[in-house]
């Protein structure tokens, strides 16, 4: 019995290892391709890779958070409108996942929670902006309050006024010192560890090139 618990013992850690070491793999090789979903638009397929590791990992929260801005990355760049709010709702139940998970929301759950407000309101600004406008502002606030580091809420942001017109406050003009203070953040941000997030300095170089 005593060898049996020994061998236990010492199978256990090497079991454990390796399958930390295949989650930390599969993660690695899938965040490498996230900047490519805007050429590639391969979104669906990215999201779909991310809950698979999450269903295989039970309780990381790294997985759902990522499942969930492949998703509502899909909205964003989506040509047709009318889909939005399914893959909106989609994006939300794995980002509460995700929350869940990880104990707490924090500033880079928000930021998702910011763009599927986005994604909402894309559906039909004119009449949802009251309802969603507010949901995404709210998140973004609340995403810079939790860290003032971060800089995904700060390029959300700028990105959002370059697209707004002009008479709303909006515009090229105006979000130019919101790039640049997104790329200072993003020039002094340090991920917490090789999995954390670190998306977005490549749209940030992308709009300051159009100035």
């Amino acid at each position: 019995m005593k060898k049996f618990i020994l061998l236990f013992a010492v199978i256990l850690p090497a079991v454990c290892f390796a399958q930390s070491d295949r989650y930390v793999s599969a993660m690695k090789d899938n965040i490498a391709r996230l900047d490519s979903m805007p050429v590639k638009g391969n979104g669906e397929e990215l999201a779909n890779n991310f809950e698979r590791i999450a269903e295989a990992e039970k309780t990381q929260w790294l997985p759902y958070y990522y499942a969930a801005y492949c998703t509502v990355m899909q909205a964003m760049m989506a040509q047709d409108k009318s889909k939005n709010d399914a893959i909106a709702d989609k994006a939300q139940e794995l980002i509460n996942q995700a929350d869940s998970l990880n104990g707490k929301e924090n500033s880079e759950t928000d930021v998702i929670k910011a763009m599927i407000g986005i994604a909402h309101m894309t559906v039909d600004p004119q009449n949802r902006y009251m309802t969603y406008g507010q949901q995404y502002q709210g998140m973004i606030e609340k995403a810079e309050s939790l860290d003032s580091t971060n800089p995904r809420p700060v390029l959300l942001q700028a990105q959002t006024t370059f697209y707004t017109p002009e008479q709303f406050g909006g515009g090229k003009d105006a979000a130019r010192p919101m790039f640049e203070k997104a790329k200072t953040l993003f020039d002094q941000f340090k991920p917490e560890n090789e999995l954390s997030p670190n998306w977005g300095k490549s749209a940030v170089q992308y709009f300051l090139s159009q100035y």
